[in-house]
């Protein structure tokens, strides 16, 4: 073709001026042969367009397809119309020429074409347009900054369509996404091991609850105290060095080293924030930093620095063991223990009492203590104040004040103080009546198990010598088995109400370390559905259930209950004493009471016992009846503590002990009147 037009340009001007040449020259250039040529001209931009057909960027492969078999189809038509005109050497050539070129697309024309022209679709297809032309870019940049294209082995002279590029740039995006969601998991990963790490360090804490704990995310403040911190963290290294020092022989550094570890552990004292410390404290900050940069210098050793710092660690997690140890026994020691204050108006009330004439020693409204209509309440204690606090709340909650009788229950030490205080402190219009334990005669050890085997030898050896501590660390785990509550019969009188109480319906149970906070005449009407006790379960944690108190590779416990069972808490305890005595659950105690005699069964306390003889026979009732833990839990929602009826310290920090948590000591408090004169004399104070 580009011959022919060669032809054209080069033989016209001659044939212009020489009309009359040849016949051979006249023929070629015939009305014949230029019409066909002008023909070809007009025909040809047809043929480019739909022979080749429109390659649109990006579109779909069906699309494509489509478009490429119809495109097939109209070249062969044309070339039927055109085969009249041209010879097949013609055909040929502009063929050859059109698949030189490739595929026609859109952005070809869109970059190449006139200002002029405008392709209709282009305002949706705007985005797609930009798209290619960041790619393209984006390629151009990559390639002159020397980047390796897959391409340009095999076809060094092609560039890739934006089609190809933007999926190229799309695979590129999803690699990226994949390997920052790696980089994600990997993070979140380290963070669920800092979580666990932190979890674990508070454990460490444990054994004095309720005071500040540095592990606590709340109290994490990365800028507090930060020259404390750094004192302390050049203490640790300034030790580590000198271990390394003497290892190499430096003992000249390690002299220096030891005289400024003096310097800023003068400087540091007690200081537990930045506002405690000396005014000298930056001079040996700087003077130490001095001295550790010189260490680093000359002894500095990666394995060497690794090890001491590992050997320094365990030897503090040591220390922390032991200290822990100790604080638990001292915890425990302290639970076990009476007050000064409590001890003092135990004796002065007791000394009172009995200088009282007979006649001012009776109680009023004593037609109330049998009347199976009236709310009855039974308190086992040997405190005077806790006693005081149950029975105090109750009755300042209570709707109807009158209609509440309090049977207190006591051992002979303190039989006259508990009968005194109440004399000088009468509930109001409520009923109140003092009973001494030892004065119940049936309570002997030929009916009662538990007191038979208080009474033996191995008992008492197992209580009192505790296989012979000789320390106080290996004495702490053996000291909770000595606690008096465990030794004592008030503490077992929770099986024998129907004994105790033989003309009443339903009684509602209370331990001396509860706190009333409204009205608890409601539970009266609460259907146990022919249950014998209403408690609060207490299996939310996983130590609160059945395998955590008792002994399942014992036969007798595994045939016969569940591991999982839901536990219950005893502190605030409804019993229907009519279905008590149908069901025989005093029979039932004392049946597992016996079998317990070498404590194979449970080790001691009564909750065991009253998992096995209430088993199946609990009706839950609802938890804001009874919130437990304040006696060790520090972490209890404060609006969980305002919204239950009964609050209950159980554990070793009772609310009057000087180890009692001070956040909920207030509770138990304000249910104290602090001005009472025997308060006073005793020194009892908030």
């Amino acid at each position: 073709m580009a011959t022919k037009r060669g032809l054209l340009s080069t033989n016209t001007p001659r044939s212009r001026t020489n009309a009359s040449s040849s016949s051979s020259s006249s023929s070629c250039f015939s009305t014949s042969s230029i019409v066909p040529f002008f023909l070809l001209l007009l025909i040809f931009p047809l043929f480019f367009f739909v022979g080749r057909g429109l390659h649109f960027s990006p579109g779909s492969r069906n699309s494509l397809d489509a478009v490429k078999q119809d495109a097939d189809w109209r070249e062969r038509l044309i070339l039927q119309h055109l085969k009249p005109f041209f010879s097949k050497e013609d055909i040929d050539v502009i063929s050859a020429n059109v698949k030189d070129l490739g595929p026609l697309s859109l952005d070809f024309f869109k970059r190449n074409g006139s200002a002029s022209w405008k392709v209709v679709g282009q305002e949706n297809s705007g985005d797609t347009s930009l798209e290619a032309k960041r790619i393209g870019t984006h390629t151009k940049q990559d390639k002159l900054k020397g980047k390796p294209d897959s391409s340009s082995d095999n076809h060094p002279d092609v560039v890739d369509s934006p089609a190809v590029l933007m999926r190229r740039r799309l695979r590129e995006k999803r690699r990226e996404k994949r390997a920052a969601d790696l980089v994600k998991q990997d993070d979140e990963t380290i963070l669920k091991l800092e979580n666990a790490a932190i979890q674990r360090s508070k454990s460490v804490d444990s054994a004095v609850l309720g005071k500040y704990n540095i592990w606590r995310r709340d109290n994490d403040n990365e800028n507090a105290d930060s020259t404390v911190r750094l004192m302390r963290d050049q203490i640790i290294m300034a030790r580590v060095y000198i271990g390394i020092a003497k290892l190499k022989n430096k003992m000249e550094l390690s002299r220096e080293l030891q005289n400024r570890l003096k310097e800023s552990q003068r400087a540091l004292g007690e200081a537990t924030n930045d506002a405690d410390l000396s005014r000298s404290a930056p001079e040996k900050i700087k003077a130490m930093g001095q001295v550790l940069s010189k260490a680093k210098e000359q002894l500095y050793d990666c394995k060497l620095v690794t090890g001491k710092l590992r050997a320094m660690l365990q030897s503090a997690e040591e220390q922390v063991r032991s200290l822990k140890k100790q604080s638990t026994f001292l915890s425990q020691l302290a639970a076990k223990t009476v007050p000064n204050g409590i001890h003092c108006l135990a004796m002065r009330l007791t000394i009172d009492y009995y200088l009282l004439p007979l006649e001012k020693r009776k109680f009023p409204h004593s037609e109330n203590l049998e009347n199976p209509k009236l709310y009855h309440y039974a308190l086992f204690s040997d405190n005077v104040l806790a006693a005081s606090v149950v029975v105090n709340s109750t009755i300042m909650n209570a709707k109807e004040p009158e209609k509440h009788v309090f049977h207190l229950v006591t051992d002979k030490l303190n039989f006259g103080a508990m009968n005194m205080w109440f004399l000088l402190n009468h509930p109001g219009k409520a009923t109140i009546h003092v009973e001494n334990v030892d004065e119940f005669k049936w309570l002997n050890s030929s009916y009662c198990p538990v007191l038979r085997q208080l009474e033996s030898a191995s008992m008492k050896e197992y209580y009192f010598k505790a296989d012979h501590p000789t320390t106080i660390s290996s004495g702490a785990s053996n000291l909770k088995y000595r606690n008096p509550k465990y030794l004592s019969m008030l503490n077992h009188l929770r099986f024998y109400l129907p004994q105790i109480y033989p003309k009443l319906d339903k009684i509602l149970f209370l331990d001396d370390d509860i706190v009333v906070q409204k009205d608890l005449s409601p539970l009266w009407s609460v259907d146990l559905h022919g249950k014998v006790n209403g408690a609060v379960e207490t299996c939310g944690e996983s130590f609160h259930r059945f395998d955590k108190y008792l002994n399942f590779s014992n036969p007798h416990i595994s045939r016969n209950f569940d591991p999982s069972a839901c536990g219950w808490a005893y502190g605030m305890n409804l019993f229907d004493l009519k279905e008590w005595k149908k069901k025989d659950i005093t029979g039932i105690y004392h049946k597992w009471q016996n079998m317990n005699e070498g404590r194979t069964l449970w080790k001691l306390g009564t909750l065991p016992p009253g998992l096995i003889t209430f088993y199946g026979l609990t009706h839950p009732l609802e938890k804001s009846w009874h919130v437990l833990g304040l006696g060790y839990n520090p972490s209890i929602d404060r609006s969980e503590i305002e919204k239950a009826a009964v609050v209950h310290y159980n554990g070793n920090m009772k609310p009057w002990l000087e180890i009692a948590m001070t956040k909920y000591r207030s509770y138990w408090t304000k249910y104290i009147k602090y001005d009472h004169p025997y308060l006073r004399r005793c020194n009892l104070s908030e």
